[in-house]
């Protein structure tokens, strides 16, 4: 017999979990193993003393009556995850329990004592408190973005929504998956199927619907879903939200109309540039045919006896005439480019570079200009687009050059890569009234103007040209430069335009 008692005592001493055992209406602790002397955390000297006496901070609680409730009435009394604040070291500390008091009796059916077990389940529900805390806030930012969310059992189909989602769908908080593809606008119920399909692959649900309210109206939704699996890979659940997307695909609709009735103005005002590109030209060609004729009747006039300058003036009249004649055909050619596109050629640089210092002699010559010009090579390209690409730039040069200095334009070209093919990187610098860097990109901007046109003549169109002419040629310009200290332009073109003969 006293085996038996010292092998239980044993027992009940090692169990890691609390037991204590209490007799009479002060609940005299009988019993109290190694596991509850710590949880009390009053010591181990405890046996023989009044439960309130180790325990007086939770005298204002329940657990000393549900105990002594026990032991009068020999009804068990069990509660989960309770809270209990107990002073261990003088420091107090919150816990959570399951705990029972379970009556004990004796032969005779005699209630003589209380045995308390319990399990400390703080660190339970810390993490359940965690998780509810976080899906809390998941739910409120849900709710709070507009969107709804719903859950379905795949067993029962049975479906559990939020307040969002039933606002969103137009339904009550009960309704069946048949309701809800029954509001789904008719054009759109094989979307929904496709989607589902799908997903039994995927596992996920995405596809655009429109629902149909109560007033026969009907709006966008999105809606996205995740398949759940069980550990066999059989769907149990589908999780997912809705959004409400009509204003936004009402946007997207009103937007294209926006972008389809700019495209269409812009193909009139295309159509009308080029007819008045067109016109021009063609009205250039008669006034310049009479300055030809009548240059060419002043050059053979036989009863004028012309100096040796007079005669050169005539030349230079009748180059300046054929050039614009030059210039006339290109623009005509260049405004019909969608129609009819320039054939590429082999291109001397030099050569352009050479025209253009005769089309401005004048100015340089008023000007008292020096172009300093390196070797440059032979591309492909279209002679009249790339030549008015370089006039540009040398005039440019010389429009904007410093009223107490002559200008000096160096041009200088160096080999490069540009796309994975050879080209040529050819950089024009000035000494003129520079350039702001923080407009280095708006110059190539049509119509946009830095100096006042008082000072510089021009319509703001020769930059703007230029870079259209080197993206054609698949090359790219840029500038640089410092106010006050001169502007330099950086042209990087391809040796071969690869395709087709024609740009």
């Amino acid at each position: 017999m006293y085996q038996n008692m010292r092998l239980l005592k044993d027992i009940v001493d090692n169990t890691p979990l609390p037991i204590a055992v209490y007799s009479g209406e002060n609940l005299r602790i009988e019993l109290a193993n190694i596991a509850m002397t710590q949880v009390w955390g009053k010591g181990n000297d405890v046996v023989g003393k009044n439960y309130l006496d180790i325990l007086p901070e939770i005298s204002t609680d329940v657990f000393f009556d549900q105990a002594v409730n026990v032991l009068k009435t020999g009804i068990p009394f069990h509660a989960k995850d309770k809270k209990v604040d107990l002073i261990s070291n003088g420091i107090t500390k919150s816990y959570y329990f399951n705990y029972s008091f379970i009556p004990l009796t004796d032969e005779q059916g005699e209630i003589y004592g209380v045995m308390n077990t319990g399990a400390d389940v703080t660190d339970l529900h810390l993490a359940k408190q965690q998780v509810q805390s976080a899906e809390e806030k998941l739910r409120i930012a849900i709710e709070s973005s507009g969107m709804g969310t719903y859950e379905i059992d795949l067993a029962t189909n049975a479906i559990k929504t939020s307040g969002n989602f039933n606002s969103i769908w137009s339904v009550g908080s009960e309704i069946s998956n048949e309701d809800l593809i029954a509001k789904l606008h008719p054009d759109d119920v094989a979307v929904r199927e496709k989607a589902h399909k799908e997903a039994l692959l995927t596992e996920k649900i995405n596809y655009e619907a429109r629902i149909i309210n109560d007033d026969q109206s009907s709006k966008w939704t999105k809606i996205n879903g995740q398949i759940i699996k069980d550990e066999n890979g059989t769907p149990t659940t589908v999780i997912g939200i809705i959004q409400d997307i009509n204003e936004q695909r009402k946007f997207e609709e009103e937007l294209k109309k926006q972008v389809a009735q700019s495209t269409e103005e812009l193909r009139r005002s295309n159509d009308d540039l080029l007819h008045f590109a067109s016109v021009v030209s063609h009205d250039l060609r008669e006034p310049l045919r009479k300055i030809k004729i009548f240059n060419a009747l002043l050059r053979d006039e036989k009863n004028t006896d012309f100096t040796e300058k007079s005669q050169k003036y005539i030349s230079k009249v009748d180059q300046s005439a054929e050039r614009m004649n030059n210039i006339i055909e290109g623009i005509l050619s260049y405004s019909t480019v969608d129609k009819n596109t320039q054939t590429k050629e082999k291109i001397d640089l030099n050569e352009v570079i050479e025209d253009i210092k005769t089309d401005l002699e004048l100015v340089i010559k008023e000007k008292g200009a020096i172009l300093n010009t390196g070797n440059l090579p032979v591309i492909e390209g279209a002679p009249i687009l790339i030549t008015q690409l370089f006039y540009n730039l040398i005039q440019n040069a010389l429009k904007f050059s410093k009223a107490d200095r002559p200008p000096r334009v160096i041009i200088r070209c160096y080999e490069t890569i540009l796309n994975n093919e050879d080209a040529v990187k050819i950089v024009i610098k000035d000494n003129g009234i520079g350039l702001d860097a923080a407009f280095a990109e708006r110059i190539f901007t049509a119509f946009e103007r830095l100096n006042s046109k008082d000072q510089y003549e021009g319509n703001g169109l020769g930059l703007a040209l230029c870079r259209k002419i080197a993206k054609r040629h698949h090359g790219t310009i840029t500038a640089t430069g410092e106010k006050d200290n001169g502007a330099e332009f950086t042209v990087i073109l391809p040796l071969k335009q690869s395709g087709a003969q024609s740009i």
